[in-house]
């Protein structure tokens, strides 16, 4: 398919019917659908242009990426239930009688400790802590979003994961950003200043801890599951297959916390990390590959027979399938986004209001529209990041001013932002799919708290723009 470098409006219009479309059908994947082939017919495509951009889209390294993580997540999901291993981890941590409160902010920690991928992260938050905040009656939608938002904005703003890696990279050749040190060095400053992941995180804490109390959509999601016991609403549809949500652990078998549950988790952890220290990239799929390798062998020595291991595993395959259909029509939506140019012509319009105090504050707010309209975040760190950060030091005169710190941290804010709040947004379905939330449900609820968090931060930039420039 024809690369396009700007299509003016047109270019949004998949990226809003989309959206639009979500909300009122309640599905997600027709929506999707729907939008792709508008958009191929509004390209020039025509009618074979639709499964043209499926090819181009799902037979890339990035979706295959995704892909096999998402699968691989799937199976040790159904590995840790058929063992017992997640049942065993909860009755622990009921054991202990946590309150709502302390289930939240259990949570909430654990989702910070899971910082180094932003796709296990709200797999496994949401896998592990679905039962135990079941049992206290805090809805689905309320898990997801304490998942979601302690995933990308946690990994953002840590300086030893890929997302570190990958904007220091985008820094360098900028300015006088000559080498790999000097963009690792250029995101450590710009930590302070990535306002809306610190917001996001922080809030979390204060919603979990009751501080700031629920409200809007999330105040109703909540009262349904304490006054009628419904952790989703009714007619609403969990992102999760039953192969995944109803598993029973094998008959007779003894629970092994340890060895079923936090060896592999730690494992996956240590090889990530390992990985990032040695190679400079963090590999999370290999590690869970590995460890997918790992606990296949380990439940066939504990007794389990052959069969049944391969039918868990096969359950944990078909119990990713509804999350991975998804994400290949996100990431097909992503594809033709950029072939129309829809980023570009967002720059466009906001090209004119670019001046020194305003930048920080406009650019998280068209980078945040950016991932909004596409879904993806690293997307438009790579679209916005090389025209933000030389605009920054064509005001500052070539040095690494404030200024040009706080674009970079808005940028990457910004991306974070918008596709915090963004349907189309693979963090997002991933999230719905650890916590087994309906997505529209768990989007509706969310957004209200992210926009709070980004209209502050917005208001931080606009401040740091007019006293440091």
């Amino acid at each position: 398919m024809e690369e396009l470098v700007n299509m003016g409006f047109i270019s949004v219009i998949p990226a809003i019917l989309a959206i639009v479309l979500s909300f009122v059908t309640r599905n997600t994947i027709v929506s999707l659908a729907v939008a792709c082939l508008t958009g191929t017919l509004l390209a020039g495509q025509g009618l074979l242009g639709f499964p043209t951009l499926l090819k181009e889209s799902l037979g890339t390294t990035s979706f295959s990426w995704v892909m096999l993580l998402n699968t691989m997540i799937g199976i040790l999901v159904a590995y840790f239930q058929r063992t017992g291993a997640i049942q065993g981890f909860s009755q622990w941590v009921h054991d202990k009688k946590l309150s709502r409160r302390g289930a939240q902010l259990m949570a909430w920690v654990l989702g910070m400790f899971v910082y180094f991928s932003d796709s296990f992260s709200p797999l496994f938050v949401g896998t592990t802590m679905r039962s135990i905040t079941d049992k206290v009656k805090i809805s689905r939608e309320k898990l997801a979003y304490i998942a979601d938002s302690t995933s990308a904005p946690v990994s953002v703003l840590v300086p030893i994961t890929g997302w570190a890696a990958y904007l220091s990279g985008l820094a360098v050749g900028v300015g006088n950003i000559a080498t790999d040190a000097d963009g690792s060095a250029l995101f450590l400053k710009a930590i302070k200043f990535n306002f809306y992941p610190i917001f996001a995180v922080i809030f979390v804490g204060l919603i979990g801890s009751g501080i700031i109390k629920d409200f809007g959509p999330m105040k109703k999601a909540e009262k349904r599951a304490m006054e009628e016991g419904k952790l989703v609403a009714d007619g609403s549809t969990p992102l999760a297959s039953q192969e995944l949500t109803s598993m029973e652990p094998y008959p007779g078998f003894k629970p092994r916390v340890f060895l079923n549950f936090l060896l592999p988790v730690l494992m996956i952890i240590t090889i990530a990390i390992t990985t990032y220290v040695r190679l400079n990239s963090a590999k999370t799929m290999e590690a869970f590959t590995y460890v997918v390798i790992f606990m296949t062998i380990s439940m066939l020595i504990q007794g389990i027979p052959f069969k049944d291991v391969m039918e868990t595993l096969m359950n944990g395959i078909k119990g990713a399938l509804p999350a991975v259909v998804l994400l290949a029509l996100a990431y097909s939506i992503n594809n033709l986004s950029g072939q129309m140019g829809t980023a570009n012509y967002i720059i466009s319009i906001c090209q004119d209001f670019m001046k020194p105090h305003y930048l920080p504050a406009l650019i998280f707010v068209v980078a945040a529209v950016m991932a909004f309209a596409t879904g993806s975040s690293w997307g438009t760190f790579a679209i916005c990041m090389p025209i933000a950060l030389p605009l920054a030091f064509s005001f500052s005169g070539g040095e690494l001013t404030t200024i040009v710190v706080a674009v970079f941290a808005a940028v990457a804010g910004g991306g974070v932002f918008g596709d915090h709040c963004s349907p189309l947004s693979d963090t997002t379905i991933l999230s719905s799919t650890g916590a087994a939330a309906d997505h529209i449900d768990h989007v509706k609820t969310q957004i209200p708290y992210a926009l709070i968090c980004g209209g502050l931060a917005v208001a931080a930039y606009l401040i740091l723009g007019f006293t440091a420039a």
